[in-house]
Formats: C-alpha cells, sequence, structure tokens
C-alpha cells in the first residue's frame, strides 16, 4: 500500500493551526517541523541577534534584525512553495513595517533580505551547508552566514557574480561580512556567546 503526502501551498501554509506549539517550515508543499535547538542553539542566536541590532543603531543603517519571525518564500525545488523561516534576518526596516498587519513573510516576487543567519544543530547540517544555501543564492541574498558550533566556525557567503564566494573563520578571526563591515566580532565571541 502506497501513501500519498498532500501537499499545500503558502497560503494554505500561512493559515494552518494545528492547535499544537509546533513551529513548521514549509518545504517543497510538505510540512516539516522545525526543532526548537537546544539552549546553545538560542544563546547564539540571541547573542548574534543583539549584535547585528548594535551595529544597526551604531551605524544609523535603516535596517533591523530578528530572529525565528520571518519566513522567506523560495521558488526553488519542482515549483512547490518552500518557506523557511532563519533563524536571524536582517532586512530593511521599511520591508519589516510593511508586514505590520500581515503575515511575516518576504514573498518570492519582493526584494531579498540583505542577511540571512543559520546557526547549525547535528540534525541540519545538510539543510544548512546545501539546500537552505541554493535556496537562498536562488533568490539573491546578498550574504548567508553559517555559524556553526560543531565544527567552531562561522561561514559567510557572499553572493558574487551568480554564486556564493566562502569564506570561514575561527577562533579569534574578526568575522568580515559585506553587509556589516565594521562589525568587530569574531567567531569565538559568536560561538561562545560573547564569553571570548
Amino acid at each position: 500500500m502506497t501513501t500519498t503526502t498532500q501537499r499545500i501551498t503558502l497560503d494554505e501554509f500561512l493559515a494552518h493551526h494545528d492547535g499544537t506549539d509546533t513551529c513548521y517550515e514549509l518545504v517543497q508543499g510538505e510540512l516539516k517541523p522545525v526543532g526548537l535547538g537546544t539552549g546553545k542553539h538560542g544563546k547564539i542566536t540571541q547573542f548574534l541577534d543583539d549584535r547585528l541590532n548594535d551595529e544597526i543603531h551604531r551605524t544609523a543603517q535603516p535596517w533591523t534584525s530578528q530572529r525565528f519571525t520571518v519566513g522567506i518564500q523560495s521558488p526553488w525545488g519542482n515549483r512547490r512553495d518552500t518557506c523557511r523561516i532563519p533563524d536571524i534576518t536582517v532586512m530593511p526596516i521599511e520591508q519589516w513595517d510593511a508586514m505590520e498587519d500581515r503575515e511575516s513573510v518576504i514573498r518570492a516576487h519582493e526584494p531579498p533580505p540583505l542577511l540571512v543567519v543559520e546557526v547549525v544543530s547535528p540534525s541540519t547540517v545538510t539543510t544548512d551547508y546545501r539546500t537552505k544555501r541554493t535556496e537562498y543564492a536562488v533568490l539573491d541574498i546578498a550574504e548567508y552566514g553559517i555559524v556553526d558550533p560543531t565544527q567552531l566556525t562561522v561561514t559567510i557567503c557572499t553572493w558574487n557574480e551568480g554564486a556564493y564566494d566562502d569564506q570561514v573563520f575561527q577562533g579569534n578571526q574578526r568575522i568580515v561580512s559585506a553587509t556589516f563591515p565594521d562589525l568587530q566580532l569574531t567567531a569565538a565571541q559568536v560561538l561562545q556567546f560573547g564569553q571570548g
């Protein structure tokens, strides 16, 4: 006996409520539960989001950094809807304000965010390094950060002529970001949530 998975659209995904606290991403039309992550994952994400917002305020950029709250629709994959929720999304404040009275999703036809960051968990290695990298590249997201506590690295993928160029940072190396060129933050500080 074979079973068929019912695929849903982005609009159905946005209206979906199953009566639980489970968070989902939409992947090629299928609901995929997203784990809560470890406390370390949450601490790294909060620390980095706070530092990015501090830098946005220091440099008076008209941007905002949001964690776990913005969906990004991707057209990648068999023409079925995909909607990812990055750990951190940096976008113009005007774009964030435009979501005030609607679901906080950047649709595929809208301008992409400036930067997205994913913090790797053991269960998300392939998704973060391969699948999401491809999806974010299709959307022309200028910068994609991958924070990997298992490998003790921070990878910055910078959009360049149709593909991402990677730069990997470890230990006391200062993270170089085109979006935040004056950011004074090392890989160790991020991975140790500010204690390094």
